[in-house]
């Protein structure tokens, strides 16, 4: 039966070979199978060596099903073999497989975002309809009726797509629309019509006649809105960003001290603590510290990330007092002052624009003033001629060394002090101690930096040791007015103020000579 059976099988193969529709001799043609492999993966067996093609399809593949950009690692190789009988893989099942090993070596996926930059701060936010919620945010604590909004446009300042703000009143481009198209519906002599009926009264406004209210608004800060791929981590929440952007920090600002400025009204104005104000400021040692005018003092503002700055017109009604009136007397001194007429307050309706930054008036601007009740103004006579005394030349300080014989602080330095000195951090405003005319301000070897002021009746006084000088020889100055600021020049060993009184061209110890 074997031996049939294998007979009956090699005439078929016999009668097969005369039926077949061709016939090729066996030859060796080298690899003519290969076994493909993705990232270590085996995807599929092919009869071509080169797959790149297949590749790309799979990155589409997986790219097309994705909103966003993908990075995917993809190592290829592929492996050759000759043999007489094997099975291939068809392209699109090699594809598939290659595009299920892509899926899982996802090396990253990148979501589309936008980044909003206000000066150093920045904020990623998932879309563009997010940027406006947040920019329409800030808005919407001052601006309860939606008046106005605010639209991304490209900055015509930069090379890059890099978007900025522009605030739009809802209600004007409403009218604007709306009278564009009268004009267009109605013609010139329509337009000329409506000119003269807004022009026909000449009337001064009335109180009833001023529109109330926000009129204008805007940005403090400069923003820039740049698109970016980020990873889903990355990006921010809109309420998120909207607390992070509207909450207020605290942030060092300089006050320069004007006429009649006190240390309690300059802290209450800041909304600071009178212990806060000398921790932050080391010029001040306690409340009864003097200041002078011209002074720089740190104050805190407490402000958002994103400030807005706006005008409101305002109606109001108040007490006013009248601007005090001096008589100047020129042989008083400058200490003497007598009140000859004492105020009394008047009363006067008002509309004006109001400027804010954030809930901080910055400016104010009366556009109508009715007085019902005049305001009597406090006279005042004044002495002009300034008082033989002389001033701590700065506020605060510490005295780090006093007038007359000591150990030389530094080589070359003299072991006889012909003044004293006040240790303060360098940039101190340096005051006149007494009204003169400057006779020398520059460098002054040893003492770095210098002002010599003759106060006539052989009286001078020095400064020496100066970061910076504001004035020059010839020049008069008043007792008080900032002459230069603090330093370490010349032969120093740390910031401080050099400060000398000369009568009758010697030294004297300042400290017997100060009021």
């Amino acid at each position: 039966m074997k031996w049939a059976y294998l007979k009956g099988m090699g005439l078929a193969v016999i009668v097969s070979a005369f039926f077949l529709p061709s016939y090729m001799k066996l030859e060796h043609t080298g690899n003519n199978i290969f076994y493909v492999t993705l990232n270590g993966v085996t995807v599929g067996t092919s009869a071509e060596e080169d797959v790149e093609a297949l590749v790309r399809q799979a990155r589409l593949q997986v790219a097309g099903e994705s909103k966003a950009p993908v990075m995917l690692e993809a190592e290829v190789s592929v492996e050759g073999e000759e043999v007489y009988f094997g099975r291939v893989d068809t392209e699109e099942v090699i594809v598939a497989n290659m595009a299920e090993v892509m899926k899982a070596s996802e090396v990253e996926t990148l979501a589309r975002s936008y980044t909003v930059k206000i000066n150093d701060f920045t904020v990623n936010l998932a879309s563009s309809q997010d940027v406006l919620g947040l920019l329409n945010a800030v808005f919407d604590q001052y601006d309860t009726a939606d008046q106005y909004g605010v639209r991304l446009v490209l900055d015509p300042f930069r090379e890059l797509n890099v978007l900025t703000t522009q605030v739009t009143n809802q209600e004007e481009e409403q009218k604007k629309e709306e009278a564009d198209d009268f004009h267009k519906t109605a013609g010139v002599d329509a337009c000329l019509s409506q000119t003269d009926g807004v022009l026909e009264s000449g009337r001064e406004k009335e109180f009833s006649d001023y529109e109330l209210g926000l009129i204008s608004m805007a940005y403090g800060d400069s923003v820039e809105v740049v698109e970016a791929y980020l990873p889903p981590e990355d990006v921010t929440p809109l309420q998120e960003a909207i607390e992070r952007v509207t909450k207020k920090q605290e942030k060092n600002k300089i006050y320069e001290v004007v006429a009649g400025d006190t240390l309690s009204q300059i802290a209450e104005d800041n909304g600071l603590a009178m212990d806060r104000l000398i921790e932050i400021n080391p010029t001040i040692e306690n409340e009864s510290s003097t200041i002078r005018v011209g002074d720089e003092i740190i104050v805190t503002a407490p402000e958002p990330e994103l400030s807005v700055v706006r005008q409101e017109q305002q109606y109001y009604e108040e007490d006013y007092d009248s601007d005090v009136i001096y008589i100047d007397n020129d042989s008083w001194y400058t200490t003497e002052r007598v009140t000859r007429q004492e105020p009394s307050a008047g009363h006067r309706r008002v509309v004006a624009v109001v400027s804010y930054r954030n809930d901080a008036e910055t400016g104010r601007e009366i556009l109508k003033e009715e007085v019902t009740m005049e305001a009597v103004p406090k006279i005042v006579e004044r002495g002009t001629k300034t008082p033989p005394t002389y001033i701590k030349p700065i506020s605060g300080g510490r005295l780090s060394s006093g007038f007359g014989r000591r150990n030389a602080p530094t080589k070359g330095a003299s072991s006889y002090h012909k003044g004293i000195d006040w240790a303060t951090p360098i940039g101190t405003a340096v005051m006149a101690s007494c009204d003169g005319v400057v006779t020398k301000a520059g460098w002054g070897s040893g003492y770095g930096y210098v002002v010599y002021i003759d106060h006539g009746d052989g009286r001078q006084t020095r400064y020496g040791h100066l970061s910076k000088v504001l004035v020059k020889a010839g020049q008069r100055v008043s007792q008080g007015q900032k002459i230069a600021l603090s330093g370490n020049t010349g032969r120093s060993t740390g910031p401080h103020v050099h400060f000398e009184i000369l009568i009758g061209g010697s030294q004297v110890n300042p400290l017997n000579h100060l009021s």
